[in-house]
């Protein structure tokens, strides 16, 4: 059942892409609110009842950052769920160092968006877990080689392949096989999943 706590607020620019979220997110048994900008929605905040926020990144006015930077002001634990382009994941990076639940890719598949939400809604209620998880995440990533961190580094930075393998010196295929590796030992199945694997560890928080 869907309480008022659980009410997930969408912020986009784009009318079809509220509309479509609305739809998916109604279709999924939760609650949504939707908003045409962070302008708004801000006009609102903090007196409405939010469980939490799924923004895109690129807004005119306010963006998906600086509207984070402004919840954290209010509420540094509410979840915001950031959706990014593909070269936006620098940007995606730096929301999640700001503190953003989860940054989702486009195109992305709906039920890995609705995963995302109902996972930061149970982190969200469930708090006093938090440090086994970090605990947790820090034990993967203390199993990386050397050279497994710097490609880590390279992909959490947003660096392409040839990027990174130009930085360390090796080539494209070699910087392939030592991603994949950091996949499985970080047990990620997405860049996404890598990042926040990564940033709750806190090996880049610096």
């Amino acid at each position: 059942m869907t309480t008022r706590s659980d009410i997930v607020h969408v912020i986009d620019d784009d009318d079809a892409v509220r509309d479509s979220l609305a739809f998916l997110l109604a279709s999924s048994g939760l609650q949504a609110e939707t908003h045409p900008s962070a302008t708004i929605f801000l006009e609102k905040f903090p007196d409405t009842n939010v469980g939490c926020v799924v923004t895109d990144i690129r807004m005119p006015e306010i963006s998906g950052i600086d509207l984070l930077r402004r919840i954290r002001e209010t509420d540094p634990a509410l979840p915001v769920i950031v959706i990014t382009g593909h070269g936006d994941v620098p940007m995606a990076v730096e929301a999640m160092k700001l503190g953003a639940a989860d940054f989702i890719e486009k195109p992305f598949d709906d039920d890995t968006l609705i995963a995302s939400i109902r996972s930061a809604l149970n982190r969200h209620r469930e708090q006093d877990g938090n440090e086994a998880r970090v605990v947790e995440m820090r034990n993967r990533l203390a199993t990386l080689s050397s050279r497994e961190r710097e490609v880590l580094e390279g992909l959490v930075a947003g660096r392409a392949n040839k990027a990174i393998a130009y930085d360390l010196g090796i080539s494209p295929r070699t910087v392939e096989v030592y991603r994949a590796n950091v996949m499985t030992k970080m047990q990620a199945s997405t860049l996404s999943d890598l990042v926040r694997i990564a940033l709750l560890a806190g090996s880049l928080l610096d």
